[in-house]
Formats: C-alpha cells, sequence, structure tokens
C-alpha cells in the first residue's frame, strides 16, 4: 500500500523555518522533558496541508501490535529505562488491562506489550478487573487463557486474586503499568495498593479532560511558534467547553448550538487571514473519554439543533456507557494523507516521549472530514520509526521533513500530558478547598 497527499504541502506553513531551528527546538523541549514525561503516550495527528495538529493524546495506548518490528525492538530498550527510571529495582511487573476480554485486537496489544517489557528483561503478567464479566474472576484460580487476533495464547489473571496474594506476602510485583484508563473510576482494591503504578491511576478519564490537555499544549505550542515565528493556531485547534449538558434537552442543545456558532466564525477568521479557500467544520466529542466514542462531525451548527436520535444516542454515550455531559467542540482538521484513496491520519506511539513507531490510521467508508477512529472500515500500516534505514521494506515511506513536525508535536502533545499528570497529583494532596 502507498501514501499519497491530494495537494501540494502549502506553502504558509513554512518547513524551512521548522528545519533551520532544530537545535533550538530540541533545546527547548529537552527543558520541559526533563520535569516530567508520561510512561508511554500515543498521538493522534491530522495534516490538513495549512496546518498540522494533534487531536487527541491517548495516555493509556491500546496499539502496540501495530507497531513494526524495528519500533518494537527500540521499545525494549526505552522501556527498560523507563521503569529503572521510575524504579530502580524493579523485577516484575504487573499490566493492568481492559475489560476487551472478546476483543481480540487489544488481546494481541496487551500480548505484544508484555513482550516487550519480558524481552527487556522483567517479569511481566497481565491482570483484569473483569468487572463487566465477574465470572472470569470465579474461573481464574491462576489465570485464563485466550486467543489473541493473530492464534497467539495470552494469560490474563484476575486482579483482584492478584492483589489479595500481594496483601498475603504470596507474590510481590515491584511495579504496576496501567493499560486501562479507568473511565469508570479508580477501583476501591487498587485506591489500596502501595506498588507504584504508572501512569498514575489519577489521570484516568474518570478525571483527566482533554479540554485540559489541549489548554497545557497550545501554551506550549504558543512558545513553538514564537521560535519557528509561525502562527500558533497552525499547529493547534481551536475550541469550547460546554458542561453539564443533556443532550436530549433543548435548552442544552441550545446552549452547544451558540457555542459552536462561536466556533466557527473563530475558525473562518483564520481561514480568511490565512487565505484558506476551504469551509470550516468542527467536532462535537466527550471532554473526558476514548476509543473515538462520543464524536459526530458537524459542517454547520444548525446541524446540532436537528441531530436525529442515532446522533443523540452516539453524544450521550461514551466507554462503559459512561453518561456524557461534557463536551468539547473542537476544530475540524481534515486531512490530506490517503491510503488507497482512504483518508488516514497519523497516530504516534512514545515511551517517556521517545518515538517507538506508530502507523497510519485510514478508514474505507469515512470522508477527510470524518472520525476516523471508529468501527466498520477502519485499518492501519504500520509506520517504521527508521524509514531512513530501512526505506520502503518497512513500513509506508513518508516525507522526512514533514515528519519531523509530527515528531516535534508529539513531543509536545507528551510534555502537556506530563503537565496534566503533576497537576492532578498536586491538587489530589491539596484535598478539597
Amino acid at each position: 500500500m502507498k501514501l499519497t497527499v491530494n495537494q501540494n504541502f502549502s506553502q504558509s506553513l513554512c518547513v524551512p523555518c521548522i528545519q533551520q531551528r532544530q537545535g533550538t527546538i530540541h533545546r527547548w523541549l529537552l527543558t520541559h522533558e526533563q520535569r516530567y514525561t508520561p510512561f508511554y503516550t500515543s498521538v493522534d495527528i491530522r495534516d490538513a496541508g495549512f496546518k498540522i495538529a494533534v487531536v487527541d493524546t491517548n495516555l493509556f495506548p491500546a496499539g502496540f501490535n501495530n507497531l513494526c518490528e524495528h519500533g518494537l525492538a527500540d521499545a525494549e530498550g526505552l522501556i527498560k529505562k523507563a521503569i529503572l527510571a521510575r524504579v530502580p529495582d524493579a523485577a516484575s511487573i504487573l499490566i493492568v488491562a481492559e475489560e476487551h476480554t472478546r476483543n481480540t485486537w487489544y488481546l494481541e496489544n496487551v500480548r505484544i506489550l508484555q513482550e516487550i517489557i519480558t524481552k527487556a528483561g522483567f517479569n511481566a503478567q497481565i491482570a483484569s478487573f473483569f468487572i463487566q464479566e465477574p465470572s472470569f474472576c470465579a474461573q481464574a484460580a491462576s489465570a485464563i487463557e485466550m486467543e489473541t487476533a493473530s492464534g497467539q495464547t495470552v494469560k490474563i489473571h484476575c486482579v483482584k486474586r492478584v492483589l489479595e496474594k500481594i496483601k498475603q506476602g504470596d507474590i510481590n510485583f515491584d511495579m504496576i503499568i496501567m493499560n486501562n484508563d479507568l473511565s469508570a473510576g479508580i477501583p476501591e482494591e487498587l485506591k489500596q495498593v502501595k506498588i507504584p503504578v504508572f501512569p498514575s491511576i489519577l489521570a484516568g478519564w474518570h478525571t483527566r479532560l482533554k479540554s485540559g490537555h489541549f489548554q497545557r499544549a497550545n501554551n506550549l505550542i504558543r512558545e513553538f511558534a514564537g521560535i519557528v515565528g509561525l502562527d500558533p493556531w497552525q499547529f493547534s485547534c481551536l475550541y469550547e467547553v460546554e458542561n453539564h449538558v443533556n443532550i436530549n434537552a433543548e435548552d442544552d442543545q441550545k446552549r452547544l448550538y451558540q457555542a459552536a456558532v462561536k466556533l466557527f466564525e473563530n475558525i473562518q477568521n483564520k481561514y480568511h487571514e490565512h487565505a484558506i479557500d476551504s469551509k470550516p467544520f468542527i467536532f462535537v466529542k466527550s471532554d473526558s473519554g476514548t476509543y473515538g466514542l462520543g464524536v459526530v462531525p458537524i459542517e454547520d451548527p444548525a446541524q446540532i439543533l436537528e441531530l436525529n436520535r442515532k446522533k443523540r444516542n452516539d453524544l450521550s454515550r461514551g466507554k462503559d456507557a459512561q453518561t456524557i455531559t461534557h463536551f468539547l467542540l473542537q476544530e475540524g482538521v481534515p486531512t490530506i494523507h490517503r491510503i488507497e484513496e482512504n483518508p488516514c491520519e497519523v497516530c504516534l506511539y512514545q515511551i517517556d516521549n521517545n518515538f517507538v513507531g506508530g502507523f497510519y490510521r485510514y478508514h474505507t467508508g469515512k470522508s477527510p472530514r470524518e472520525n476516523l477512529n471508529s468501527p466498520g472500515g477502519m485499518s492501519f500500516q504500520k509506520m517504521c520509526p527508521h524509514l531512513d534505514k530501512y526505506g520502503g521494506d518497512c513500513g509506508i515511506a513518508h516525507n522526512l521533513n514533514i515528519f519531523d513536525i509530527y515528531r516535534i508535536l508529539g513531543r509536545i502533545a507528551g510534555t502537556a500530558a506530563g503537565q496534566e499528570i503533576m497537576d492532578l497529583k498536586a491538587n489530589t494532596a491539596k484535598g478539597p478547598a
């Protein structure tokens, strides 16, 4: 398969300006990264030609199965360094996985994550709470063996049973790696654990807000844009936030509509400023959530007042059937990339803000102005972190000069996520006002 671009890269985004300042940009990023970076992240990037922007950042990435062999090899050394930097004498690692026991591709993801950690020299077990299927724990005297999408077998233990054994002194783990975004909240058993947990359980979607992430990321992008002498808007998305919304209530729909009108006007002003002959659009999405759930593209603010029952249902329920009441209205970034004529976007994987590869997410049933992270036609093509060395033999070829910009934005997003975690910990330490 081949990656194509359906238009020339806009001269308004000065690639040479960024290339000439690579050293300054790297030193600037390091000053932030020395404070704190998340254990791992995945970063979704959309490239419209006239702008390149991060549209989502995940602290609990679930696509390690989509990394190429060279990225996985890099990941072994980087994950060892990340673990020992946090727990210097670590030997045994517990991976706490999601509930997706019937999603064989997710099972393949945690199998690969376990393999990376094992090859890095640690003992590693996978466990899940099985809240949605408690009978699994009843069966799991030791572990349940499940088949992944690749036909491999993965053992998954019951977290509650594991924690009981830890309390009794029968087993021990030096570190817990979360691959569960805790959308439904922090289970009580996990709150009692004395073992270091990364990423922090405070940073699950029960607390974290996308708007909080983009606020921090946009502050950093303003600094970056100042270094290269460009408009920060060319590397970020405008957005509005509306909280305490019942999507089925007429008055609340009007609030969302008014926020959308304001956002459309702000985007159109930027289009005029940069002489962009295109029509703005936005996404209405949950301000706290993942897996592409609760995301609806809007081409005109009036569509919010005309949402049918299906669209309202899409917006009202997130992961684990959580009711969505806090909404992010985010500027839409059309993608210029195609794989076999299908629109695609970039997804970068990072360990401690170090690039380990990623993939292009594409969709056979969506347009360049829609959410590509949705079922029914979504596929992935691997992206090699060493394309300059391995050429087109591994992954899809891409423009290395443009890819440098993606990497910079990925590091900025990871840095912003690190700031989020630090702030969440600080606020928790303060306690209620």
